[in-house]
């Protein structure tokens, strides 16, 4: 971390700050072996004035993982380029643009990354909706719009290779609204998994979904195509939110290999504690604190990208399985 000259109040607050985080178990990465990923809703991350204090939380906070996605990035990404800084010259970022009409809210999604642990491999894409003829007019239309387009990238680790779909689906009107969207996600997702000519099978889906409970019609829609959420995360008593009694942000993947997930995640909790202690000697009500850090937690999850021993104990498998039922095919003739 490179945070710098800090004046008195911020690193108070930074060596609290880090007590806290110290409670949510994150395990080491280690170089070919494992990493951390998370994602984080940054309420408004770029958008009002954010002091250098709370960036250098932040900072700190995306500091404890290798790869993390990132929701709602403002379309002025100032905020951002100092975070980078804080952290130093190993990191880099992959961010999406953002609509101009009002529905996208002016938000980007971001991937910021370790160069020393990750590598960024060159996809890197917003989803477009499925579309559909008119026949009256010869134009190629979509029935439903995600008003934020989901943002794709394509990353390496060890000897996994990997998609990353990130997605802040939108709160709208309604539930079935909601749902409407997240099953379209779930159907766009499964669609790419199957696609012939996709960069890889194995796709890793995160993002603020405002999902507020697991296996609700909004979860249902989201893991109706194969997606699953990893045994640890499923198993959390408590949410991402800042009360911890909501589940709206989620990591979800298809079980390619069994030994990616680990059973290591959870969510940084920067919260308990109180606000006092984080922002000293500052009168700060409860909601400018969510401006200055967030309304979200972050989830995160170890991964296991050394996948030698798993790709070969596959590949012999495979094979002693199509030798037995060669043999059974001879012995019935």
């Amino acid at each position: 971390m490179h945070h710098g000259r800090l004046d008195y109040e911020t690193a108070l607050g930074l060596k609290e700050l880090r007590t806290r985080i110290a409670k949510a178990g994150i395990p080491s990465s280690k170089l070919d072996e494992s990493i951390n990923i998370a994602t984080w809703n940054i309420r408004h991350f770029g958008r009002g004035r954010r002091t250098n204090q709370s960036l250098h939380y932040i900072a700190e906070i995306l500091g404890q993982f290798d790869l993390i996605a990132i929701t709602e990035l403002s379309k002025n990404v100032r905020d951002l380029k100092k975070v980078i800084d804080y952290l130093g010259p190993y990191w880099d970022v992959v961010f999406s643009d953002y609509t101009y009409d009002y529905g996208g809210n002016g938000e980007r999604i971001a991937y910021l990354f370790d160069k020393r642990a990750v590598v960024f491999t060159g996809l890197a894409a917003e989803l477009d909706p499925p579309r559909k003829k008119n026949k009256s007019t010869g134009e190629w239309e979509t029935k439903l719009s995600w008003w934020r387009s989901p943002f794709m990238a394509s990353f390496a680790a060890g000897n996994f290779d990997f998609v990353l779909i990130t997605a802040h689906i939108r709160w709208g009107n309604s539930l079935k609204e909601r749902q409407r969207s997240l099953q379209l996600l779930a159907d766009w997702v499964d669609k790419k998994r199957k696609d012939a000519y996709g960069i890889d099978k194995d796709i890793i889906v995160m993002g603020d979904f405002n999902i507020p409970k697991i296996d609700d019609d909004l979860f249902k829609a989201i893991t109706s195509r194969g997606l699953r959420i990893p045994d640890v995360l499923r198993g959390m008593e408590h949410g991402s939110n800042l009360a911890k009694d909501k589940r709206y942000d989620q990591i979800l993947y298809y079980p390619s290999y069994t030994k990616t997930f680990t059973n290591k995640g959870g969510i940084v909790d920067f919260h308990t504690g109180g606000i006092d202690k984080l922002y000293p000697n500052k009168e700060l009500s409860h909601a400018k604190y969510t401006y200055q850090l967030s309304d979200h937690l972050p989830l995160w999850m170890n991964l296991d990208v050394d996948l030698d021993d798993e790709r070969i104990d596959q590949v012999i498998t495979r094979a002693e399985q199509r030798l037995a039922k060669a043999q059974r095919e001879r012995d019935q003739e």
